[in-house]
């Protein structure tokens, strides 16, 4: 991974560490979508890829938006979907899973990759394979609780993102147990989901992150 990847993602990270989950969108609506939530302060844009004809709309969301956004995959279980990403020009590979073969190939190719952790011990894993952030999911399991208590043994910095249920009304308590930021799923975005209702979601999101850093 070139430094410049790595140092764009730290800066789209302080910016706003909130990662927009865009599952079920499709090509012909990905760029005026994810177009708004840019405009919103969004720069970590995720695409699943159990959505329709999801490496067109990556690959035509990371031409169109500028490079300080950040834009990949969901859902990525594969070394072989890694390498596809690759070619695309992918900068994100966020997993449901800890697999230490798809973590390594997506390191190789240059990528971030951001895999999912229910235990210290995937937590560890993971982090030895070269995640550079920790999917904790699903978050409905995964309390404010356990994920303080993960954290607290963790080596420090590690970013914990918790996935998975997050609202604008329930991010206070994951914040004050060490969370870094989050990844937004149908709270943020809903297939059918126009831009209106898109800017009306991410704006709450984006008020409600914004008055915890205050607040912490």
């Amino acid at each position: 991974m070139s430094d410049t990847l790595l140092s764009r993602f730290e800066v789209a990270f302080e910016k706003l560490p909130l990662v927009a989950i865009m599952r079920g969108i499709r090509p012909d609506e990905a760029i005026p979508l994810t177009q708004e939530l840019y405009d919103k302060g969004f720069r970590l844009i995720e695409i699943p890829l159990n959505s329709p004809d999801p490496f067109t709309s990556i690959e035509a969301v990371r031409k169109a938006l500028p490079m300080d956004a950040l834009v990949g995959a969901g859902t990525v279980t594969s070394v072989a979907e890694v390498s596809r990403l690759e070619t695309i020009g992918a900068d994100l590979v966020v997993m449901p899973h800890s697999d230490s073969a798809v973590i390594k190939a997506a390191r190789a190719a240059g990528m971030i990759c951001t895999p999912g952790i229910a235990t210290p011990t995937e937590a560890f894993s993971a982090l030895a394979a070269g995640a550079n952030a920790l999917k904790c999911f699903p978050a409905e399991l995964l309390v404010p609780s356990v994920v303080k208590a993960i954290g607290t043994v963790l080596p420090k910095n590690t970013k914990l993102l918790p996935v998975g249920g997050i609202r604008p009304d329930n991010m206070h308590e994951f914040l004050a147990s060490g969370a870094a930021g989050f990844g937004l799923g149908s709270a943020l975005y809903k297939p059918g989901l126009d831009v209106t209702g898109l800017a009306e979601r991410a704006q709450s999101f984006v008020a409600a992150i914004r008055n915890e850093r205050k607040v912490l």
